[in-house]
Order: C-alpha cells, then structure tokens, then sequence
C-alpha cells in the first residue's frame, strides 16, 4: 500500500504550474559531544527550476540552520502579509537529552530525533510549495551552497539571545491582544473569527487524539501483560489441549500488542503530526493578521501626526510668521507622503491576506484530505490483520477437548 509522502502530499494541487522543489530530510547525525554537541541533517533537493544550478542536490544543515532559515523570510515577507510556514519548535529537554547521549543510551533520543526530522521536512517543503518563498535567494542557499551558513545568533534555547527572544514573543502576545483597530473589511472582519475557530478546534482535536494515543499505547501494554499472565497460566495447567490453546494465546496476544503499538505510531504520525503543524500554521496566520493591524496604526498615526502638522502651519499663516510657514509647509507634504505610503502598504498587506488565505484553503483541505485516506487506510490495515491473528487461532480455541 503506498502512503502518499510529504513532499507529494504538499506538492500536489497547491500550485497552478508544473514547476516543483521537493526535499527530503535524512541521515540525522550527532556532530560533536557534551553540550556543543548538536544534530545534522542531509537535505537533498529534487527541483526543475532553472532557478536552482542543478537538479539533484544534497547538502548537510543543523537544526539552528532551519530556525534561522525561518527568521530571514519572517523578517522578510512578514510585513508584505505573507504567512511562512513555521519552524519546529526548539525543544530544550529534547536537544539536551541529544548532547549528553551516548552509544549505549541513543535509542532514548532516537524517537525525538525522529519526530524532529519529519517535522523540518515537512517545514521545508511547506516552505518550497510556496510560490514565492521557494525562489527566495536565502532559501536557496540553504538547499544548495555547499558552504556552511552564519551561524544563527538568536535560535538557541539556552543562550542570552534566546531568552530574548522568548520574552519578545510574550512581548508580541501582549501587543496582539491590545493592538485594536476599526475594522472596515466584513471579510477580514469574518475570516479573523473564522481562524479563532479554526484555532480552537484544531488545539481540542489535538488534545483528543493525544489521549487516544496515550489509550492506545496503555492498550498495547495491557495487551502484553495480558499474554505473559495467560503464557504462565499454560505452563502450569495439567490439561494438555487447555494448556496448548493457553500457549497459543498468548502468542497471540503478544501479536495483537505489535498491531496495537502500531496502531499507536500512526495515530502519532499521521493525525498527531498533522494537528500540531495546522496549530502552528494558525499562529503563523495570526500573526499575518496582527501585522496588518500594525501596518493600519502606524498609517492612522502618520493621519494624527498629519493633522497636527496641518493645525501647526494654519496657525502660523493666522500669526504671519512667515519665518515658520515654509518649514511647516514642508512637513505637511513630507507626513502627506507618509499617510499615502501609509495608507498603500495596507491596503497591498490587506489584498496579500486574502491572496494567501485562499491559497492555505486550498492546501489545508487537501492536505487533510491526503491525511484521512492514509489514516483510514492504516486502520483498515491495522484491523485485518487483528482478523487474521483471531482467524488463525479459532480452530485451536475450538480443538480444547
């Protein structure tokens, strides 16, 4: 059965050409040891874009590579209204358990690095099915410059620049909730309700499949103790038929825990995984929406400022001081200027929303459409092979004589 991949799965339907970037993300090495130890990623890129030199390309990247890859096209496109797809968060206890592992223990990290890699694939790939960030010349140069990249000053979680960073977030978080604007648009007006929604459902969605992984494996444990109480339930009863079928099931059951723990994997991978960059994906969303509020203060304050400036000349022509009237003058046309770029950068960060809030639509119902039909599929999966484990050992639970 074939699972439809992440790079197929964002390439496919999301742009109007038959152009594609598509990366994979493989062989996470640990370069180093102690606490300057950190992880590597090989990046190979497969592309048709004359864009790009070549069409097959590999290049090793580390995880503060990808973060500062992210801050460059924020810092860049952010303010124009487009929403760049976000980077995995940088996880603390995780990339500590990874700097301090050894060869003995690295089966401990081996899940987190495992989590880790496909979320920077699918970052990246986001990233390259969007039709402007993926011919972005930093972009670029993260998939094919074969020399290392700056370092990232403000990516680690435990340096001064981190902490920073953390509260500038809170910082923005509080900014957000008391920047207030008019809104004239209904559009806007019924879109920012709609991805308050959005938001909420997804994060209870998320909580709820994250109980039912945690069932789920409780279920697989269950199921394991189970075998082993009814395998040592055979070993001591005298009735040879009984005792065989007792043996028998408990091969069984520890089967059934394989097919439950499976089941687990794919719960996380496929919808946990999915919730989690959707959740991520609003922020991203949001914080398009709370830039374009920043774009209308700064416009109704260069009005205010303009105003002002207005009163001050009119006054000065009352008066006859003729000395002020030219410099005032001056700065009335310099803060008309300004309410006039003011006024153009947001309505072209107004128009960039709904341009790119059309396109995620079209990419998020595919995508969750492409998610459930391997969802469904792992369960269907999952389940016929429960029928043949029963199937197989009915005709010995009958045999008991």
């Amino acid at each position: 059965m074939h699972r439809v991949t992440t790079a197929e799965l964002q390439q496919h339907g999301a742009n109007g050409d038959d152009q594609y970037v598509r990366v994979s993300i493989t062989e996470p090495q640990k370069m180093g040891e102690g606490m300057g130890a950190y992880m590597a990623y090989r990046v190979s890129t497969q592309t048709n874009m004359q864009f790009y030199k070549k069409s097959n390309f590999s290049v090793y990247r580390r995880f503060s590579d990808f973060l500062g890859l992210h801050d460059k096209l924020t810092e860049k496109y952010l303010r124009s209204g487009r929403i760049i797809p976000p980077a995995p968060e940088k996880s603390m206890i995780g990339s500590t358990k990874i700097k301090m592992s050894n060869q003995s223990d690295q089966g401990a990290s081996a899940d987190f690095i495992e989590r880790r890699r496909a979320a920077l694939e699918r970052f990246i790939n986001r990233t390259a099915n969007h039709p402007i960030l993926r011919v972005d010349p930093d972009f670029r140069d993260f998939l094919e410059s074969e020399l290392e990249l700056p370092k990232a000053t403000n990516t680690s979680a435990l340096s001064g620049a981190g902490v920073i960073r953390l509260f500038n977030k809170v910082g923005e978080t509080v900014n957000k909730i008391t920047y207030k604007m008019d809104e004239s648009d209904s559009w806007f007006e019924e879109k920012v309700q709609q991805v308050e929604n959005l938001d909420a459902q997804l994060k209870n969605m998320l909580t709820r499949v994250e109980a039912l992984v945690y069932q789920r494996r409780e279920l697989s444990q269950c199921t394991a103790s189970f075998g082993k109480s009814v395998a040592m339930l055979s070993n001591c009863d005298e009735h040879n038929s009984l005792s065989r079928a007792l043996s028998q099931l408990a091969e069984v059951e520890e089967k059934v825990e394989h097919v439950y723990a499976e089941q687990c994997i794919a719960d996380f991978g496929i919808l946990c995984e999915l919730l989690k960059d959707y959740v991520a994906l609003v922020g991203a969303i949001k914080d398009v929406f709370h830039e374009r509020v920043k774009v209308y203060q700064n416009w109704q304050h260069a009005q205010v400022v303009l105003n002002k400036k207005r009163e001050a000349k009119a006054k000065f022509e009352i008066m006859g001081r003729t000395d002020k009237i030219n410099q005032a003058n001056d700065e009335v046309v310099e803060w008309e200027s300004k309410v006039e770029r003011g006024q153009e950068e947001f309505e072209n960060i107004s128009r960039m929303i709904k341009k790119e809030l059309e396109r995620f639509e079209l990419v998020r119902i595919q995508e969750f459409k492409v998610t459930l039909i391997n969802y469904i599929e792992s369960l269907m999966q999952n389940q016929q092979q429960l029928i043949q484990i029963w199937e197989s050992f009915l005709p010995e639970a009958k045999a008991i004589a």
